[in-house]
């Protein structure tokens, strides 16, 4: 699925309004859920996609999944190059790369370079803003 829908832009009240308050500090605010937090679809191991809790858009597909060890879900790829964007975050103390929905802007994780072939990355990614769709 491409991101060529358009964008989706809401005010901080209809977040709050769309969104749960666990859902809205992680995807809004740019937190980030606890490591292994039970339902973060860490440990799901069905065939599916991962779409964004904002808008829907297919980011992660199971195909590109991988055990990190980290209690986080972790991919490789996005589905799409489209379907994510990036910027740095400067939060902590040396700077790392956020991802977002490219449609919603909703906050999905980081990625980072010490992942599995092909791409050698790690998209770590907070599970409640995902919501899992098993292949029929």
């Amino acid at each position: 699925m491409s991101a060529n829908k358009a964008k989706i832009k809401r005010s901080d009240r209809e977040w709050q309004e769309l969104l749960t308050e666990e859902e809205y500090r992680v995807g809004i605010k740019e937190g980030t859920e606890r490591a292994f937090t039970p339902g973060n679809h860490n440990d799901e191991k069905r065939e599916g996609l991962y779409h964004c809790k904002g808008c829907g858009t297919a980011l992660w597909s199971s195909e590109h999944k991988f055990d990190s060890g980290t209690g986080w879900p972790s991919f490789w790829k996005p589905v799409n190059d489209d379907v994510v964007a990036t910027k740095t975050d400067f939060k902590m103390i040396l700077p790392r790369t956020e991802c977002h929905c490219a449609v919603c802007g909703v906050h999905q994780g980081h990625v980072f370079k010490d992942g599995p072939p092909p791409t050698g990355e790690r998209w770590c990614i907070n599970g409640v803003v995902l919501d899992f769709r098993p292949t029929e």
